[in-house]
């Protein structure tokens, strides 16, 4: 511990185990200034970038258009190389790109529990959400794996099935010749993730009602710090409303392309991942507000916030300390030491 006096505006500390009563002099105005440079600089660059894509977005779509062309071929060549391996049998391809899926969750999740289980690399764990929660309940982990390991086989085939059907049945492609355009591509993500904002939201809200939270969505929120293996811990029913029928239904709507479609799923699963791995680390989503919603149960029931606005489910949320720090990491100090608890 350490002894603070403060004269002129300057910092003395004190150590109180040194017998020699060391005293170090710090500017906080100076050090503040120094600390943020880095990330206010790259906020401009980022808004100059923002508007740079705003008044130029027809010649960005163009090139992003000319570059999906002359890659296309790639591609083409190994979504024809994986169609032939499994001789076009649609089934076959879903199970094997699901099966990417439960690796890419295990992959992701592993290495975050990785950091949480042995505090390494120390630069991550700077980054942590919340840094007094890090303790990980032995009993709770081995439940929690148990879990998403049943809901990734046992209790997802029944709603595997039901994909293939309706997939087949709404006519969506899987050959070569199917592939879409660049455009075609966006437009389908668009949708996805509206979609997905909506079904989640009203699924995750409804999961709030006490009875549906007694009873199924309790367990998911046995983790007020969650970790990225969290994201699939659920009860079987919470699996089928909030975490697989909202990702797919956007897909389903628009007869997407089977490697669209699958493209999306990881993506949305990623993010997903980002949001309840309790770091939030530079360049990649911001966790707060869902850490937030596992913190204090009540607010932040979707995925961008849109929902969350216009019903007022954020209002506590926009008062803390997590929503000004809700925003993407662009330098390399953590948000935390940047915008800390204790200041007003």
């Amino acid at each position: 511990m350490a002894n603070h006096h403060k004269q002129n505006g300057v910092h003395l500390e004190r150590d109180k185990g040194d017998p020699h009563e060391n005293v170090k002099l710090k500017s906080p105005h100076l050090g503040k200034q120094g600390a943020n440079l880095t990330t206010a600089i790259l906020s401009v660059l980022a808004v100059m970038f923002a508007i740079f894509c705003a008044a130029f977005r027809s010649s960005l779509l163009h090139h992003g258009q000319s570059f999906w062309i002359s890659s296309g071929d790639f591609i083409a060549r190994q979504w024809g190389h994986f169609y032939d391996y499994f001789e076009g049998n649609f089934a076959k391809m879903g199970i094997a790109l699901h099966c990417l899926s439960v690796l890419e969750h295990w992959l992701l999740g592993g290495l975050f529990l990785i950091i949480d289980l042995t505090g390494r690399p120390k630069f991550i764990t700077k980054y942590k959400v919340q840094l007094d929660q890090t303790e990980i309940p032995a009993d709770k982990l081995r439940r929690t794996l148990w879990t998403v390991f049943l809901n990734q086989t046992i209790y997802n085939v029944p709603i595997l099935i039901g994909l293939y059907y309706a997939a087949v049945r709404r006519g969506c492609g899987s050959t070569v010749e199917e592939l879409p355009t660049f455009q075609t591509a966006l437009y389908h993500l668009a949708v996805f993730v509206v979609v997905e904002e909506i079904g989640f939201y009203y699924s995750h809200r409804l999961l709030h009602h006490p009875f549906l939270y007694k009873n199924v969505h309790k367990m998911h929120h046995e983790w007020t710090a969650p970790i990225g293996l969290v994201t699939m811990y659920a009860h079987p029913v919470e699996n089928l409303l909030a975490n697989s029928l909202p990702a797919i239904t956007g897909p389903l709507l628009v007869g997407s392309h089977l490697l669209t479609f699958h493209i999306w799923l990881l993506l949305a699963q990623y993010v997903s991942m980002i949001h309840h791995s309790g770091y939030h680390l530079p360049l990649l989503p911001s966790p707060e507000a869902h850490d937030y919603h596992h913190l204090k149960f009540n607010n932040n029931y979707g995925v961008l916030g849109i929902l969350d606005w216009l019903h007022g489910t954020d209002v506590n949320f926009r008062k803390s300390k997590q929503f000004q720090r809700h925003k993407a990491l662009l330098g390399v100090k953590p948000l935390n030491e940047v915008i800390p608890d204790n200041t007003k």
